[in-house]
């Protein structure tokens, strides 16, 4: 019996999208305001879902707490009150979009979780326009 268990989190960053081999002008028309040169913000919210067997011995699917320090570690930690674009080196060839930052979390807190739990990253940019990945 597999079972899904949740985390939330929360971080708060910069980013601007951009495409640094198009003109301004196209950038403009495919970014519009999100290619604001002095960058613009976003409150992030985060769930991190694990899907796995129970352990019959502790209940659990994961330990929360074990769960939550690999939050904390790799995305608050590299995310929270950074300017991605600049501070952050998965994106300095990268564009920051919702999509690749979902992509870059996965990337970041799948290898630290054993092999048979799967892995879903879901991220709210606003609280109307999220993206899900989990690994496909």
């Amino acid at each position: 019996m597999k079972v899904t268990v949740s985390r939330k989190a929360h971080f708060n960053a910069a980013h601007r999208l951009f495409r640094k081999d198009w003109s301004h002008a196209k950038n403009e028309q495919v970014f519009g305001l999100c290619n604001n040169p002095n960058f613009h913000g976003h409150n992030y919210e985060l769930i991190v879902s694990v899907t796995g067997e129970i352990d019959p011995e502790t209940g659990y699917v994961i330990d929360m707490k074990v769960l939550k320090n690999v939050i904390k570690e790799e995305v608050e930690e590299a995310f929270d009150h950074k300017n991605l674009n600049v501070e952050v080196p998965e994106f300095k060839a990268l564009n920051p979009t919702a999509e690749n930052i979902a992509v870059v979390i996965y990337n970041k807190i799948k290898p630290r979780l054993n092999a048979d739990l799967s892995l879903e990253i879901t991220l709210f940019e606003t609280p109307r326009n999220f993206v899900r990945f989990s690994g496909e």
